[in-house]
């Protein structure tokens, strides 16, 4: 497997070089800075309202639907916006854009279709 090449970081000034866009510190910086201007979970909507309806939803919705339709039965832990809310309240609200899936296989759909957390999907995939 060829051998990434380092380049210098993406933040200005900043002289480390890195296989990645930024260097760990600056990743790390970063990503602090993202989280702060993203708010709150309860800023963003998951508050005690939310936790009582994911509460009910997965009481009804007990299995993962990713691995059952792979014949699995792994419990679901996480209620999953199909479509990103964003922001939307009709849209959070809508139980039709919920889905039951446990914490793998929402960690998988977040950074394949949502592009979060960063990372990359084929670390996550050990099935």
């Amino acid at each position: 497997m060829p051998i990434k090449l380092k380049r210098p970081c993406n933040h200005p000034g900043c002289p480390e070089l890195s296989s990645e866009a930024y260097c760990p510190a600056h990743k790390r910086e970063r990503a602090r800075e993202i989280d702060r201007r993203r708010g709150t979970s309860t800023q963003r909507g998951y508050n005690g309202q939310w936790r009582k309806a994911r509460e009910g939803y997965l009481r009804k919705h007990s299995i993962c639907v990713e691995c059952e339709s792979e014949g699995q039965g792994t419990p679901a832990t996480v209620v999953d916006h199909i479509i990103p809310h964003k922001g939307d309240d009709s849209l959070f609200w809508d139980s039709s854009n919920w889905q039951a899936l446990c914490k793998r296989c929402h960690d998988i759909k977040t950074v394949t279709q949502d592009g979060g957390f960063g990372n990359d999907v084929r670390s996550l995939d050990t099935r």
